[in-house]
Formats: C-alpha cells, sequence, structure tokens
C-alpha cells in the first residue's frame, strides 16, 4: 500500500490531518514524503503540495528530531499545509480582490493576522476574513481609513447577498458606521 493510500485510509477513519501526518511518521517514514502523502489523500493539487512543502521544508521536515512527530503534524496543519483549496466562484474571487484592496489601505499588517487571512481565502471562509478584518483598524500614519472603511463596505453587501450570517449584518452596519466617521 503506498502512502497516499494509506493516508487516505487513515484520513477515512477520522484522523486528522495532523494525526494522520503523525501515524506515518512513526512508522518510520520520512516526513517529506509522508506529508506529500497527507496533502495528496486530500486532494490538494500536486503542484500546490509542492509548493507548501517547500515553504516548510527546511524548518519542519529535513532534520526532524526523533518521538516529534505529533508537534511536526500539528505544525503543519497549524502553518495550513493541509487546507484544502475551495475554488471560488465569481463573487468570491471579488470578494478577495476587495480584501486584498482592504489590506493595502490597513497600512500594514501583522503577519499572524496575514496568515491567517490567507488561510481562510485558501478555504473558502470569507465570513471569517470579513469579521477579522472589520474588527481591524487601519494603521493611523500609513493606513487610508476612508478607503479601507469603504471598501468593506462594499465586502459587506455581496456577502450578506449570499450569506444569511447575522454578524455580518452587523459588520456591514459597523464599517458604514466607520466609513462616514472617516
Amino acid at each position: 500500500m503506498n502512502l497516499a493510500t494509506l493516508a487516505r485510509h487513515t484520513l477515512s477513519r477520522g484522523a486528522t490531518p495532523a494525526a494522520t501526518y503523525a501515524l506515518l511518521a512513526r512508522l518510520g517514514h520520512q516526513p517529506l514524503p509522508v506529508a506529500r502523502a497527507v496533502c495528496l489523500a486530500l486532494d490538494i493539487p500536486h503542484a500546490e503540495t509542492t509548493r507548501r512543502l517547500t515553504d516548510c521544508h527546511d524548518a519542519l521536515l529535513a532534520d526532524p528530531r526523533p518521538n516529534t512527530e505529533n508537534d511536526t503534524g500539528e505544525l503543519l496543519e497549524a502553518l495550513g499545509v493541509f487546507d484544502i483549496p475551495v475554488a471560488l466562484d465569481a463573487t468570491g474571487r471579488a470578494v478577495v480582490d476587495l480584501f486584498l484592496t482592504a489590506i493595502e489601505a490597513m497600512g500594514g499588517i501583522r503577519p499572524g493576522h496575514q496568515h491567517g487571512l490567507t488561510r481562510w481565502f485558501t478555504t473558502g471562509n470569507l465570513t471569517a476574513a470579513y469579521l477579522s478584518l472589520t474588527a481591524t483598524h487601519p494603521l493611523p500614519r500609513t493606513g487610508d481609513p476612508a478607503l479601507y472603511w469603504t471598501t468593506l463596505t462594499t465586502v459587506g453587501e455581496l456577502l450578506t447577498t449570499t450569506s444569511p450570517d447575522p454578524r455580518l449584518k452587523y459588520a456591514l452596519t459597523h464599517c458604514r458606521t466607520q466609513a462616514t466617521r472617516t
């Protein structure tokens, strides 16, 4: 049985991607092929799998310490290596483009926030991305508050047409209020 098939089987039995990685690595398989097998078992395209694993290879997979399989699996999962990409429709792509405009209008963003947003874009969780951005404010010296809030207002208007989540309406009201204050 090849590693991808074994990973697929383990995932089908309810194991998380992190636990699947840890199990296969503890069986004595090398970290990079195990991580690749988990990604492929999750139907992450080969090119995307290669890009993701290249980004974290040196830090996590090149020279693992003994008995760190669980930690490595959890780190790979936290980094988004096992995130299943979602194909966005035209509205979703427009929303992500507007998010990028808003992020630029922030005038700077913390790396952790940027990482979270990137993961939400990849997985199609645009509501979480929107709520996160509406709870943030542009930087006073380098940001463009008017552009930030009007862009997020437009995003909110688009998202409320496709999602019944009541949090979106409250966030949209907040953005409209902020836009009128700038």
